[in-house]
């Protein structure tokens, strides 16, 4: 991508850093937030970027749980089967 729209790319790579950056809520807070984006809108790629990020940040499988559950009461059984994602990608990159 970065290929063909260098600047578009750019552009997002500045806006995530800038969204990141914010001292008002935690890394993990932020993480979460995005896994539950991810799972509402079904982005299979971004669940397992934001759960990866999640471990390297220091959230637990219980903490996984709790947010999975807000999505699936939000978004009903869509969310059910993308949360059930999100918690076998977790499991995936736990064993390795």
């Amino acid at each position: 991508m970065f290929k063909t729209i260098p600047d578009t790319m750019k552009g997002f790579g500045t806006l995530s850093k800038a969204a990141k950056e914010s001292p008002a809520i935690g890394v993990k807070e932020k993480e979460f937030v995005a896994l539950g984006i991810a799972v509402a809108v079904r982005c299979e790629p971004c669940i397992a970027f934001h759960v990866e990020a999640l471990m390297k940040a220091g959230a637990t499988r219980e903490e996984l749980g709790d947010v999975l559950a807000m999505c699936i009461q939000m978004g009903g059984g869509p969310a059910v089967m993308y949360a059930g994602k999100a918690l076998e990608c977790w499991d995936q990159l736990s064993a390795a």
